[in-house]
């Protein structure tokens, strides 16, 4: 136990509420003084849900705290239904947002690169309803693919959770629906399963509380990455101090996330329109799980693994297969770890 939180499987909803650290009265937090600029070079910075996962944040804390500002970055921050919406993708090829990027686009020839992991572990717990105890059960069942349908997210690992039972894709019903739809269409019961978010499974278990994890995510795909920022290769060299600068400054605010709770936890509630103790019981379990970076988000042994995961599930072919320097620009990362002050550790996270 760290950070006074404890997260797991079979850990009921007061359990879980009881390991929360007690807080002091929270101050609203407070944008810096922006220096002196000639110019304020503009920014889109996309988040993959609309509204915001408490995970997704980090752009609201660096903006609100005026990290972007002393680096005399006016950043604009754009919402997305998901990391793979249409929307989304155009943003990332066209060059006009940072935006959740993915090997597989790159190795289907979109011209786009990860240049810094915002959070290179998953969050989620796989949620699903009181009958549902193993993955075996969810054979028939009604599965979540919000944000994107076929390909999404919620699609993605609602494949890999029936895999870990012998079972395909054509097993269960995958729903597609908005991705607000999520906590509502489970509680309601219009869905069996769904990938939740640390903030939903508290209100989950609150409201229905029969709802249970069948599963972690990041202990079901340790190496999987979750959520790297990047955008079109060519707008990468064009704006390369831009980009330094941007990601340092998001570096900086994921810091502030783990060392200045009450700082932060009022911009997430803002942002996410998720109550107090919900947001609180999140950024418990994202500091103690590691989930977001300290240092540059990424590791080869990752990228390479979710390489060879995608060529394995067929999204990528044998012979297209990138390399881990085609995906993540690591040294533009490292960059601007050296621009937020250098590498550090935090408790147990390194990455």
């Amino acid at each position: 136990m760290r950070n006074g939180f404890c997260f797991g499987r079979g850990i009921g909803l007061l359990a879980l509420t009881t390991c929360l650290v007690a807080g002091a009265a929270v101050e609203p937090a407070t944008a810096q003084t922006a220096p002196t600029c000639p110019t304020m070079r503009k920014i889109n910075i996309g988040v993959s849900v609309a509204p915001p996962n408490v995970v997704h944040t980090s752009p609201y804390v660096a903006k609100e705290l005026g990290l972007f500002a002393k680096r005399c970055i006016d950043a604009n921050i754009i919402q997305f239904d998901g990391g793979q919406s249409p929307a989304a993708k155009a943003a990332a090829s066209q060059g006009t947002a940072l935006v959740s990027v993915s090997g597989v686009a790159v190795g289907n020839g979109v011209k786009i690169k990860q240049i810094w992991g915002l959070a290179p572990r998953m969050p989620q717990a796989y949620m699903v309803q009181e009958d549902v105890k193993t993955a075996a059960d969810l054979k028939g069942r009604k599965l979540s693919a919000v944000g994107g349908g076929v390909g999404a997210f919620n699609w993605v690992m609602g494949r890999e959770v029936l895999k870990s039972a012998g079972l395909k894709a054509e097993d269960a019903q995958f729903i597609a629906s908005a991705t607000a739809a999520r906590l509502p269409g489970l509680v309601a019961g219009q869905i069996d399963a769904v990938a939740l978010h640390p903030e939903d499974v508290y209100l989950a278990q609150k409201q229905k509380p029969g709802l249970h994890v069948l599963v972690m995510l990041n202990d079901l795909l340790p190496q999987y990455m979750f959520n790297a920022y990047g955008g079109s290769t060519e707008w990468i060299a064009k704006e390369r101090p831009l980009m330094i600068d941007t990601v340092a400054a998001m570096i900086e605010a994921n810091r502030t996330i783990y060392r200045d709770r009450d700082k932060v936890v009022p911009i997430m509630m803002q942002a996410t329109g998720k109550p107090k103790e919900a947001v609180e019981f999140a950024w418990a379990a994202l500091t103690k799980g590691c989930v977001w970076s300290v240092n540059e988000g990424f590791t080869r042994e990752r990228t390479a693994f979710m390489n060879e995961n995608d060529v394995a599930n067929g999204y990528i072919e044998e012979a297209k297969k990138p390399t881990v320097e085609q995906v993540a620009d690591i040294p533009l990362a490292t960059e601007a770890v050296e621009r937020a002050g250098g590498r550090v550790t935090i408790g147990t996270c390194t990455e």
